[in-house]
């Protein structure tokens, strides 16, 4: 492994399954930013999915892993801490200036003092990681793993208002940038990423944003997004939109032909006051439910996702 150029396809994805294996080991879902930890010689990257240095927004996570060794690259999430101790994507978002709450929650190792640990088993790199990685820093923390009935957990996760667990199959070796089925995502609520393909024009920018997933090469409308928002967040996301704007609209499935009972249908003439943009932000939506129709029913925004990649997003199975 190049330590010096971690390619950005670097990080594997899990696959969204109902089931998981019994040869798995479960961790809860942290609801963070995934980042890559390098340290080839002097300092320390800290290296998002998408290849883009995070040492900026948390210059306090980099300083406290320089006390990893030369040659060093783990796997981990950063995550903010609410006043309730639960990981809050809103909170990460909103208040990184606020230090305490951040966290690097490490799960992997893949390479100590130069030495490629990516062909070993998973159980075989956390025993190394617990052996060998030592942090002084408080903020520095090593995800822990617990080998129990997944539908028990699930219900302790559920209870405790957690975002869900992920099951890693003990065996399995890190594949970069691959949904192998090796790490299994398993939701309590209803949530995932979309990609903003445009948005229809309204205070503070915006009025609602028009969202999808990518199946195949097609981006596919699924919802309009109003909820969620408050002034200082509509005119962040807008900020972050406006110089993507498009006269393409970008959704394979649109317009919409089939009447909706609610009359939400987004057909020919409500197109002509969207806004379209071209399909690269990517935000976290929370829903009620899918409707038969395969759209969302009661979604509400959560945040810009600026660690995903928008061809990455595909439908997660419920």
């Amino acid at each position: 492994m190049a330590l010096e150029a971690v390619p950005c396809s670097f990080f594997p994805s899990p696959a969204s399954q109902r089931h998981i294996t019994p040869n798995a080991t479960e961790e809860i879902k942290l609801d963070g930013y995934r980042a890559l930890a390098v340290r080839p010689g002097t300092g320390v990257t800290l290296f998002s999915r998408r290849r883009k240095s995070l040492n900026r927004q948390f210059p306090y996570i980099v300083e406290a892993l320089t006390d990893l060794p030369e040659g060093t690259v783990v796997d981990g999430e950063v995550v903010a801490i609410d006043d309730r101790g639960r990981p809050n994507f809103n909170v990460l978002q909103n208040f990184r200036a606020e230090a305490s709450r951040i966290h690097y929650y490490i799960f992997d190792l893949l390479c100590w003092k130069g030495r490629d640990l990516t062909h070993l088993p998973l159980i075989e790199r956390r025993a190394l990681l617990k052996a060998l990685v030592v942090v002084r820093d408080k903020r520095i923390k090593t995800a822990e793993y617990v080998e129990a009935a997944p539908t028990d957990l699930l219900a302790a996760v559920r209870e405790q208002g957690l975002e869900g667990i992920i099951g890693k199959q003990k065996d399995s070796h890190y594949q970069p940038g691959k949904r192998s089925g090796a790490w299994i995502k398993h939701r309590v609520n209803c949530g995932q990423e979309f990609v903003i393909g445009g948005y229809f024009p309204g205070p503070h920018g915006f009025d609602s944003l028009i969202v999808g997933y990518y199946d195949g090469e097609k981006l596919m409308y699924v919802a309009r997004t109003r909820n969620g928002f408050v002034p200082p967040s509509r005119r962040q996301v807008f900020s972050k939109l406006k110089n993507l704007v498009t006269p393409a609209c970008p959704f394979a499935n649109l317009p919409e032909t089939r009447r909706s009972r609610f009359g939400e249908e987004l057909n020919a003439e409500k197109m002509k006051k969207a806004v379209w943009l071209r399909p690269e932000a990517v935000a976290q939506l929370e829903f009620l439910e899918w409707t038969e129709g395969n759209r969302l029913r009661h979604s509400k925004f959560v945040g810009l996702r600026e660690d995903k990649n928008p061809r990455s997003v595909v439908k997660e199975q419920p």
